[in-house]
């Protein structure tokens, strides 16, 4: 009796392989030199991928269902690495803090974008890395607005580079502007994209700074799923003028499961070791979709850019430091 394979599997798997493999070769390189993040060796992967080799018509499925599904399934896990209990203790002043920064390197970001003439896509997606959690809100907002691969990769890029710089910066500018170990960790959390950045640039400075710094990135991951939610919200109204077809639905469902995992988190009921087996399967799907994410862009494409997206991370850099530092220095928090 012969046996039929699923066609799906025939069309994805290829891909899904040769995208798994370039991940584990990631987390190898961050295994070996440890202040490499496997996700940002996983985006080199595909990236090397991509422009190094012709990469074959039998992968470009899987490839593509990497950056698109599977880093969906990532953003709903990360979730779990925050709980409403989390953002209480932060007090009300902080919250505030985080969404005066937040807010206005969203906003400020998307304005600078448009004053140096750089894409609608890329001033969206560049704001959406800087403002909030870098990667992974980059590849939120890729998901729930359909955007460019090119721009997720490149905004990618800007969000990776200036969040490395900081580790090095931030810690000299704490001590010249002698601050405090909770005050600098929670100028670090504000201001470092990246949760592996902000863990870096914190303990580079003091491990008292690590607390106030974690606790206050992952509130600023929190406002990953109300500001995904509206731009997506938007994107949706627009289209439907258009007179596409949408959904009707007010949320990505990927964000109100983002959303449900806060919640699991903040009740207690998992246990340590289930809380990190999650974040290990998040880190794996976020790697996968990276590797996707950075096939699909040919640097010739990107050439095509020019200079003004590399002032546009320049400036929302300079721009979301700042910010975060005038927000946290005028709290009333311990020196």
């Amino acid at each position: 009796m012969e046996t039929r394979v699923n066609p799906w599997l025939l069309e994805h798997v290829p891909g899904l392989v040769v995208a798994g493999l370039v991940a584990f070769a990631g987390f190898a390189v961050s295994w070996r030199w440890t202040t490499i993040s496997p996700l940002t060796a996983s985006l080199l992967g595909g990236v090397l991928l991509g422009n190094a080799t012709q990469v074959p018509m039998w992968c470009d499925h899987g490839l593509k269902f990497s950056a698109r599904q599977i880093l969906r399934v990532g953003i709903v896990l990360l979730g779990l690495q925050l709980s409403f209990r989390q953002v209480a203790d932060l007090g009300g002043r902080g919250l505030v803090a985080v969404i005066i920064v937040v807010t206005t390197t969203f906003f400020g970001t998307q304005f600078i974008a448009r004053w140096l003439g750089v894409s609608r896509g890329l001033g969206l997606l560049t704001a959406t890395g800087y403002s909030i959690c870098g990667v992974s809100a980059i590849s939120a907002m890729v998901g729930a607005t359909d955007g460019s691969e090119q721009d997720a990769t490149y905004a990618i890029t800007l969000v990776t580079i200036f969040g490395s710089i900081s580790i090095f910066v931030l810690p000299v500018l704490g001590h010249f502007l002698h601050l405090g170990d909770v005050r600098f960790g929670m100028w670090a959390g504000s201001a470092v994209h990246d949760v592996a950045q902000v863990v870096a640039t914190s303990t580079a400075y003091s491990h008292e700074s690590l607390s106030p710094a974690v606790v206050v990135k992952l509130t600023r991951v929190l406002l990953l799923a109300p500001i995904v939610a509206s731009v997506a919200f938007a994107h949706r109204n627009r289209t439907t003028n258009t007179g596409s077809t949408v959904s009707l639905a007010p949320l990505p469902l990927f964000i109100v499961l983002f959303l449900v995992m806060v919640a699991i988190r903040s009740t207690g009921a998992l246990s340590d070791d289930a809380l990190s087996f999650f974040q290990h399967v998040e880190k794996a799907c976020l790697a996968l979709a990276l590797v996707g994410l950075g096939a699909g862009v040919r640097f010739r494409h990107m050439r095509a850019l020019g200079p003004r997206p590399v002032v546009l991370g320049v400036l929302s850099w300079l721009l979301v430091m700042m910010i975060a530092y005038i927000s946290v220095h005028l709290m009333p928090i311990p020196s």
